[in-house]
Formats: structure tokens, sequence, C-alpha cells
């Protein structure tokens, strides 16, 4: 039974916003998050775990991109969330350097 035409996507440029902000932005989002953490906590308990909860995260990204109304204000979302991690990670390298 195909989906109901209504609820689609009409636009191809939100619809383009959407894939790559699922695909590419949810891919961000999910690495800056483990490097974050792995910044602050112990490196390789972190990037081992990633191994596993990245692909997690990484497809419940993909979800959210998909269910959200605007693909611009998706891609805003996930960048903002990207700065934020990545300052997390300067931060974290700064005050836990790897070599002491």
């Amino acid at each position: 039974m195909p989906a109901n035409p209504k609820y689609l996507t009409q636009s191809k440029w939100q619809r383009f916003a959407k894939i790559t902000a699922a695909i590419i932005g949810g891919y961000f989002v999910s690495v800056s998050f483990h490097l974050a953490l792995a910044s602050w906590f112990n490196r390789a308990n972190i990037l081992m775990t990633m191994a596993f909860s990245g692909f997690i995260l990484w497809v419940a990204l993909m979800i959210i991109a998909f269910l959200a109304k605007s693909g611009l204000k998706i891609w805003g979302i996930y960048i903002l969330l990207t700065l934020v991690f990545s300052l997390l990670i300067y931060l974290g390298n700064t005050y836990n350097p790897i070599a002491k």
C-alpha cells in the first residue's frame, strides 16, 4: 500500500535537505558527540563503545531528520550540536591532554 501523498514532502529542496541532514549531519553529530565524550573520559573505552553506539545514534538522528518539518531547520540544529560538541572536544583536549 503506497503512502498518502499529502504526508510526503513536495519540495525537492526540502527532500534534498532532509536526506543530506540525515546522512551527513547525523554522522557529524554522532561522531562529534563520541569524540567529545572521549576527550573527557577514558578514550579507549569511549572509542570502543562508539563502534556500536555510534551507529545506533546515527540511525536515531536519521529518523529525527525525516520526521522534521523543515530540512533547513534540522540542518541548523545538527550544525549547532556539532559546534557545541566541537567546543567540548577543544576544552577536553585543553584540560585533559593525551600526553602529560
